[in-house]
């Protein structure tokens, strides 16, 4: 299901760029380290009929990926925003193109186009969700929880978001903390929809662990071996009875062809900025719905940008399970938006005014502005 109806050309006249600290509402905690501040970047186009806005993902420290702030920054200012002004009049389903001969940096690249397409469709009075071909005008909604003290305080965590009305329960394990806090919500939540997240912190020397998860009734469990293991991930899945699902693997729809041609994952997680781009991630969601492999929508603790751009991606027909569109509430005191996402019967709704369908709050994006940079033509 390509882009049925390709947004027209903006001229571009500049971009500013801002890295964030958004203080989150309490710390979050993965197999690869604690946030207690979302270090993020802002993307605004600037073009000759308006702007636009996007959002580069990277944490502060390559621990997620190999991006990070300072490196998409650079990246950012030294080579792909000169070659987007160079070329002035550029389509949003050009831009791919334009960056096709620097390597990598994928996130990077994902917020600048988003930037593009959210200026473009602006300047159209077209939502993101018709552009990309949003099926709902809402989407299930599921929460993150990072680890917990233990396992008793993860039950208190999982409790709190299930009376708030999330639909779904991902919990983030680790060799260490995975079989008995697993145990712990089943048993105090039932058949609540649940499934684990390990970030990769795992080998295939630790499958008699992972095994052990099949116990639980899961939906999935995430990522549990490193990115680059297509194989491993394969023997895996042939070991366990829960479906394996890549996250971070996933970095392009080559990658997803290659984890589906090696029978390596039942489940896609499609994150638009680890792929480089929400035309990417519809080129994913494609392949995916033709194999009959269910995707889901993953989070990157976005603000109102990214999460606005998730909802609409999360409406496509193919995306059958629930994903991390959260509340922004779930992360953050206040989001830089206007309108944050809320959470309403457990789902969040789809925007649908122009572009991505959020105002920024200009007031509050200047106090939690740590660096800015502006590039003209």
């Amino acid at each position: 299901m390509p882009i049925a109806q390709p947004a027209a050309s903006v001229s571009l006249d500049g971009f500013e760029l801002r890295v964030l600290h958004l203080p989150l509402v309490s710390p979050f905690t993965t197999s690869f380290g604690t946030e207690t501040v979302r270090e993020v970047i802002v993307v605004r186009a600037l073009t000759a009929d308006g702007e636009g806005w996007g959002e580069i993902v990277t944490g502060a420290a390559p621990l997620y990926s190999s991006e990070y702030t300072q490196g998409a920054w650079d990246v950012a200012t030294r080579f792909l925003i000169p070659a987007l002004l160079e070329r002035g009049d550029v389509a949003p389903h050009e831009v791919p193109g334009v960056f096709a001969p620097f390597l990598g940096h994928r996130m990077a690249k994902a917020g600048l186009e988003l930037a593009v397409v959210d200026a473009a469709l602006r300047a159209e009075a077209r939502s993101f969700g018709d552009y990309l071909g949003a099926a709902v005008d809402r989407v299930p909604s599921g929460v993150s929880v990072g680890l917990q003290r233990d396992p008793a305080a993860l039950v208190d965590a999982v409790g709190a978001y299930l009376a708030e009305g999330y639909v779904r329960i991902k919990i983030k394990i680790k060799p260490g903390r995975d079989v008995a806090d697993t145990a712990a919500v089943r048993e105090a939540f039932g058949e609540v929809p649940l499934q684990v997240d390990a970030n990769s912190a795992y080998t295939l020397a630790d499958l008699d662990t992972l095994a052990a998860l099949d116990a639980f009734d899961l939906l999935l469990i995430e990522q549990p071996l490193q990115e680059d293991d297509l194989v491993d991930h394969a023997v895996l899945a042939e070991r366990v009875r829960t479906p394996i699902c890549l996250d971070e693997s996933i970095v392009s729809a080559k990658a997803a062809g290659d984890a589906l041609a090696l029978a390596a994952a039942k489940v896609i997680n499609i994150k638009a900025g680890r792929v480089g781009g929400y035309l990417e991630a519809v080129r994913i969601h494609d392949l995916c719905v033709a194999a009959g492999v269910p995707v889901w929508c993953g989070g990157m603790l976005e603000t109102g940008i990214g999460r606005a751009a998730n909802a609409a991606l999360a409406a496509l027909p193919g995306f059958t399970l629930p994903g991390d569109v959260s509340a922004a509430s779930r992360f953050y005191h206040r989001d830089i938006v206007t309108e944050p996402a809320v959470l309403e019967d457990g789902h969040v709704r789809v925007p649908t005014g122009p572009g991505l369908g959020v105002e920024v709050d200009r007031a509050f994006l200047d106090e939690v502005t740590v660096e800015r940079l502006e590039i003209r033509r």
